[in-house]
């Protein structure tokens, strides 16, 4: 991940200050430029100091950092002004902000709105640590995207230990009972499911370089979203990476999806990348899986009431 430009958003309070502190952190790692973008909280208007203190706040991280930062304008920003800077950074930093309104219960949160408007990494920090992330949590899919999103984890921080995490759906499963099929069937694809998912996340540890004692694998059963959470309060990551894929609002309201689950009970800090960012790498990882397994363990379903024996 070729980080040479951050925006961080903040609203100049002590708790929002975590996001310019954890930008600064990567842009000291990176050696990438940073600009601050004073937006206020929602419903709260602008401060008339906010020029001053940004101004001020630039000058002290610009001394720290002996690294250019620049200021955006102060005035309201609608979240187009925000998306719009946003399309000029490599990496945009904000805090987490839980907008209590209709537009977020219908919308989304705005970080959700934001990724909907710029295709662009966002960061979203929680926890007020100055020091490198230890342990970054990367949930996998298979999908093509799952190779770069794993080398754009492992660039993020290159000293941080990277868990692969994969949730085995019980969708399917459960249709095979819904279905009346034999135990034996259906313990049979409980263990196709998970030899597979074996053979794919180690493939995925093969695709990039790295030390072999700094990647982790692991693989759960159950909802994405849901076994993200638990996985990552088990496993003390103070980061997780997610991929996004292009959605609509509705799709987000109706569906959901595994960013807005971490992002609403998670407790660590994460990292959205937008399918988008991921597509120019090439999915070497699942070409060499598609050599050990070409396809998900199929589902066969027998009719009620004939069973195979």
């Amino acid at each position: 991940m070729n980080i040479t430009s951050i925006l961080v958003i903040t609203d100049l309070s002590t708790r929002e200050n975590i996001a310019v502190q954890r930008a600064s952190q990567l842009a000291a790692m990176h050696r990438a430029s940073v600009k601050l973008m004073y937006v206020p909280a929602h419903g709260q208007p602008v401060l008339p100091t906010a020029a001053s203190r940004l101004a001020d706040a630039a000058r002290q991280l610009e001394d720290s950092l002996q690294l250019r930062v620049r200021t955006a304008p102060v005035k309201p920003h609608p979240l187009k002004d925000l998306a719009d800077e946003a399309r000029g950074a490599d990496l945009v930093v904000l805090p987490h902000r839980h907008e209590r309104s209709t537009a977020a219960f219908f919308r989304g949160q705005p970080v959700l709105r934001l990724l909907r408007q710029c295709n662009r990494p966002v960061l979203v920090v929680r926890q007020a640590h100055t020091v490198p992330y230890a342990r970054v949590l990367v949930p996998v899919d298979f999908s093509k995207a799952s190779e770069a999103l794993v080398k754009l984890a492992a660039q993020f921080d290159s000293n941080a230990k990277l868990e692969l995490f994969h949730a085995i759906s019980t969708l399917d499963e459960a249709k095979l009972r819904s279905a009346e099929a034999p135990e034996q069937a259906v313990r049979a694809y409980r263990e196709r499911c998970l030899k597979y998912a074996q053979d794919r996340i180690v493939s995925l540890t093969d695709s990039f370089d790295a030390r072999r004692n700094r990647v982790l694998t692991t693989i759960g059963r159950g909802d994405a979203g849901r076994q993200v959470v638990i996985q990552q309060e088990h496993s003390g990551a103070d980061l997780v990476v997610l991929g996004k894929s292009r959605s609509t609002v509705w799709e987000d309201f109706l569906r959901g999806s595994v960013a807005h689950y971490v992002l609403s009970w998670g407790s660590s800090d994460v990292l959205v990348v937008p399918d988008a960012c991921l597509q120019a790498t090439v999915p070497l990882a699942t070409r060499r899986a598609a050599r050990i397994i070409d396809n998900k363990p199929a589902l066969h379903l027998q009719p009620a009431g004939r069973r195979t024996s």
